[in-house]
C-alpha cells in the first residue's frame, strides 16, 4: 500500500489576510496631528480651512475620528475629561479654532459657515456633532469665561441653523455646572444671541421643542431658585418672553396639580366644605384666577362620571351627577367672569362629546335653578356668544328658555315701575 508523501512547506510562509479583517489601531493623537498640520498651512483663512477640511476627508478617517475633529475646530486640540486639552505631542493645539477667535458676532458667523460647509459635505458628521456637543457642554466648567461666551454664541447659531437639536442643552442640568451659576450664565448668553439672530418667538419655540420650558428654574443655583431672582435675571437681559413662558408653564403645572388634588379629595368623598377650603388655599398660593378654577372643577367632576352611550339617557344621568356637586360650583361662581367661563366650558364639553349635544340646555337650567348662573350672564352669553363650537345648535336649544328669562325680566321691571308709581 502506497503512502502519500507530505509536500514540502516553505519556511516563513505568510498567511494572507483580507483587508476587511485588518483592524486599524485607534490613534486620535495621530489624527489630531494631521488635522492641526493642515490647519496651520491655512494661516487661519476660513475659506482655506473649509477647502482643507473638504479635501482631507478623502484621506483622513472622519467616520472614526469625527468627534476628535470637532474637538480641534472648537477648542483647538484633543479635549480630555474636565475640559482641558491633551498636551501629548510636539504640537498639541492650534489657534485656528473657535476658542481663539474674536468673540464678535461677525467672526462667530464666519466660523459657523466652516461647520455648516463641513457637515453639508460629510452628512454622517451631523449625528457625531450632536454627540460632540453633549460632551463639550458638560466640560464648560473647565473652559475660561471668554471661551464659554464664544461657545454659547456659537451654540446659539448652531441651534438657529439646525446643526444641533435644542435637547442637547438638557446636559447643562448638571449639579457641578448649576451650583456656581455656570449653566445659567451660559444659557442666558445663548438666549440673548438667539434672540438677536432669529427673534424671541423662534427662541420660545426652540425651548419648547427641546423640552426646556418646564425646566428653566432647574438651571438656577439652589439658593437662588426664587421667582424674584428668575424675573430679575431675564429682565436685565430684556428676555421678558422667557419670564412669560415660565409663568405659563408654572400655571399649567399648578392646574394639573389642582386637578389631581380634586380627584383625590372626591374619590375620598371628603365634604364639599373641606374641598372648597383646600381649593381656595391652593388658588391663593398659585394665583390661579376664579374663571380657570371653575373650569378645572367642571373638567374634574365630568371626568369622574361613567356615561351611558345612549344620547336619550345621558342627559338625565349628567344632571343627576352634577346635582351632587352644585355646592362646589356655587362656592366658585362668584363673579360674572367665572360664570361665563363655566357656560363656555359646558358648551365646549357638549360639543366635543356628541352624546351630550342635547344635554346643554338641561345643564344650564340646573345651574340657573341652583343659583350658580345668573340670568344676566346667561342672557349675555346668548347675545354675545363668541364660541364657534356648536354655536347655532346651542343658541337654538336655549331660545325658549332665554325668551322666558326676557319675559320674566320685563314683567319684573313693569311691576317695579307700578310700585314706584304708587
Amino acid at each position: 500500500m502506497s503512502q502519500k508523501t507530505e509536500r514540502p512547506v516553505l519556511s516563513g510562509q505568510r498567511i494572507k489576510t483580507r483587508k476587511r479583517d485588518e483592524r486599524e489601531k485607534y490613534d486620535p493623537t495621530g489624527f489630531r496631528d494631521a488635522v492641526i498640520a493642515g490647519l496651520e498651512k491655512t494661516e487661519g483663512d476660513l475659506d482655506e480651512i473649509s477647502k482643507f477640511l473638504h479635501s482631507a476627508g478623502n484621506k483622513l478617517n472622519y467616520r472614526r475620528y469625527g468627534e476628535v475633529l470637532f474637538d480641534i475646530l472648537i477648542a483647538g486640540g484633543l479635549l480630555v475629561p474636565g475640559g482641558s486639552i491633551s498636551q501629548d505631542g510636539e504640537k498639541p493645539s492650534t489657534n485656528y479654532c473657535i476658542f481663539k477667535a474674536p468673540e464678535d458676532m461677525e467672526s462667530m458667523r464666519n466660523h459657523e459657515q466652516v461647520f455648516v460647509n463641513l457637515m453639508r459635505r460629510y452628512k454622517y458628521l451631523e449625528k457625531m456633532f450632536e454627540e460632540e456637543m453633549k460632551k463639550v457642554l458638560v466640560f464648560i466648567k473647565g473652559f475660561t469665561p471668554d471661551e464659554r461666551i464664544k461657545l454659547a454664541r456659537m451654540t446659539a447659531l448652531w441651534l438657529c441653523n439646525g446643526s444641533v437639536p435644542p435637547s442637547v442643552l438638557l446636559v447643562l442640568n448638571n449639579e457641578h455646572l448649576i451650583k456656581d451659576g455656570i449653566a445659567l450664565d451660559f444659557l442666558v448668553e445663548l438666549f440673548v444671541t438667539f434672540k438677536q439672530e432669529k427673534g424671541m418667538a423662534s427662541l420660545i419655540q426652540t425651548l419648547k421643542k427641546g423640552g426646556l420650558e418646564s425646566k428653566l428654574m432647574d438651571f438656577f443655583p439652589p439658593n437662588k431658585r426664587t421667582e424674584e431672582y428668575f424675573k430679575q435675571v431675564f429682565l436685565d437681559k430684556e428676555l421678558t418672553e422667557v419670564i412669560k413662558l415660565h409663568k405659563a408653564q408654572a400655571s399649567q403645572e399648578a392646574k394639573r396639580e389642582l386637578q389631581q388634588t380634586l380627584i383625590d379629595d372626591m374619590n375620598d368623598e371628603k365634604p364639599h366644605s373641606e374641598i372648597t377650603t383646600n381649593i381656595k388655599e391652593f388658588a391663593q398660593k398659585t394665583d390661579i384666577p376664579d374663571n380657570e378654577i371653575i373650569v378645572i372643577i367642571w373638567s374634574t367632576i365630568m371626568s369622574l362620571g361613567e356615561w351611558n352611550k345612549k344620547e336619550e339617557l345621558v342627559t338625565d344621568q349628567a344632571v343627576r351627577h352634577l346635582k351632587g356637586y352644585c355646592p362646589l360650583f356655587q362656592a366658585f361662581a362668584t363673579t360674572d367672569r367665572a360664570e361665563m367661563a363655566l357656560i363656555l366650558k359646558v358648551q365646549e364639553f357638549c360639543y366635543e362629546n356628541m352624546n351630550f349635544m342635547k344635554a346643554f340646555q338641561k345643564i344650564i337650567l340646573l345651574f340657573y335653578k341652583t343659583e350658580i348662573l345668573s340670568e344676566e350672564v346667561i342672557l349675555r352669553w346668548y347675545k354675545e356668544n363668541n364660541s364657534v363650537k356648536g354655536k347655532m345648535h346651542f343658541l337654538d336649544q336655549m331660545k325658549k328658555f332665554v325668551e322666558w328669562l326676557q319675559n320674566a325680566e320685563e314683567e319684573s321691571e313693569s311691576e317695579d315701575e307700578q310700585k314706584n308709581g304708587e
